[in-house]
This record gives C-alpha cells, sequence and structure tokens, in this order.
C-alpha cells in the first residue's frame, strides 16, 4: 500500500548541520540587512559600504521625502519665514476672492530657502488643464514633491525625488490647487526659480 521509500536516518543531517546551515543563513541575512539593506531603505550606514555602493544617499532621499510627504499632509510643514517674490504678467486673484476662470498667462516665482526650510507655490487649474513648467535651484539639488489637493482630496501625487532643474507639463487631474512642495537639504540657503505657462487662474503661496 505504501510505495515511498523513507529515507535511512543515517542519510539525514544531523542536528550540529541543521544549526550549521541555519547559523550560516543568519549571517548571510545579518549582513545584507547591514550593507544592503539599511542604507538603501533608511540611510543607516554602520560600514561604510553603502556609501561606497551610492545606496546611503538613496535611502536618506527616501526619509526625507516620506517625513516630509507625512507632514505635508497632516499639515505640519513649517510655515517659511522668507517672502515669496512673484512677477506676473496677468492679475493673481487677490486673497478672499473667487478665482477668475482660467486663460493662457505666464508667470515666473521667486523663492529663496534657508537650510531645512520648506516652502510650497500651488496653481488653480481646471480639470484637464495644462501647464508647461521648469522649476531650477541655485544651490543644487533640492527635495521636491509634486501633488495637488481639494476640498475631500488632501493630497494626490504626481511625482517627487530631489533634483537641482525639472521640467514639463503639469495637466491637472481634478479642478483644484497643483504645484510643488520643495525643501532644501543642502545646507546653504538656495534660490529655487520656478517659470509656469499655461491655463490657471491664480499662483499662491501655501507654505
Amino acid at each position: 500500500m505504501y510505495n515511498a521509500n523513507k529515507p535511512d536516518a543515517s542519510e539525514l543531517p544531523s542536528t550540529g548541520k541543521l544549526l550549521k546551515s541555519t547559523g550560516i543563513a543568519a549571517v548571510i541575512a545579518t549582513v545584507l540587512l547591514v550593507t544592503v539593506v539599511l542604507p538603501a531603505e533608511y540611510g543607516v550606514d554602520p560600514t561604510r559600504i553603502g556609501s561606497v555602493l551610492g545606496l546611503t544617499e538613496m535611502g536618506r532621499i527616501k526619509m526625507q521625502l516620506t517625513a516630509e510627504a507625512e507632514a505635508e499632509e497632516a499639515g505640519l510643514a513649517v510655515a517659511a519665514s522668507a517672502p515669496a517674490v512673484v512677477t506676473t504678467t496677468a492679475p493673481a486673484t487677490p486673497a478672499g476672492t473667487a478665482s477668475t476662470p482660467a486663460s493662457q498667462r505666464t508667470d515666473e516665482t521667486i523663492i529663496t530657502l534657508a537650510p531645512d526650510q520648506g516652502a510650497e507655490i500651488k496653481l488653480v487649474m481646471e480639470q484637464g488643464a495644462r501647464v508647461e513648467f521648469t522649476w531650477t535651484s541655485s544651490g543644487g539639488a533640492v527635495n521636491f514633491d509634486t501633488h495637488a489637493d481639494r476640498p475631500g482630496t488632501p493630497y494626490h501625487g504626481y511625482g517627487k525625488g530631489s533634483e537641482q532643474r525639472v521640467e514639463g507639463e503639469l495637466v491637472a487631474a481634478f479642478t483644484g490647487s497643483h504645484g510643488w512642495f520643495w525643501r532644501n537639504r543642502t545646507g546653504e540657503p538656495v534660490t529655487i526659480t520656478l517659470q509656469t505657462t499655461g491655463a490657471y487662474s491664480e499662483v499662491k503661496r501655501v507654505v
């Protein structure tokens, strides 16, 4: 009835061999955790191998962006002390008044950020509206988060990262506020220049 061949006791690995294999696996897992996982995911690099492989900086950027996204969603982003300088070719909507229907316009927004300071600029756009944009940082790469919000939708992400210059087209996923949040982690003051051209009715400094 039973055709399965049971292994002989002598063919089974001994307890010592099993413990040895388990120990080797544990050591390998620990080495990978310390040299790869911690630097790449959390920016922690006790062995400095992650820095050599370029993993530590990637992990630090991930942690910074995660913390900033959580702070922004919770409304905890620190208000920037430096005022934004906005030069427009069409009048911006005064505070406290309704936005006018969007038309093609061009604006340049200049913001100076101290070390660790954050700032956010939003454009009021209708669903499907398009804006060509370019922003540059004068002092090296800064962390950025391109996103949108509206009543009932506190956060809709378009993309994030760490760059010195980004250009492209922003297409509004819905009617609301769409734009950029920057954080200066360079250790020195930087100036961000944002140029926008497209269909939006207002440029506003949020943070």
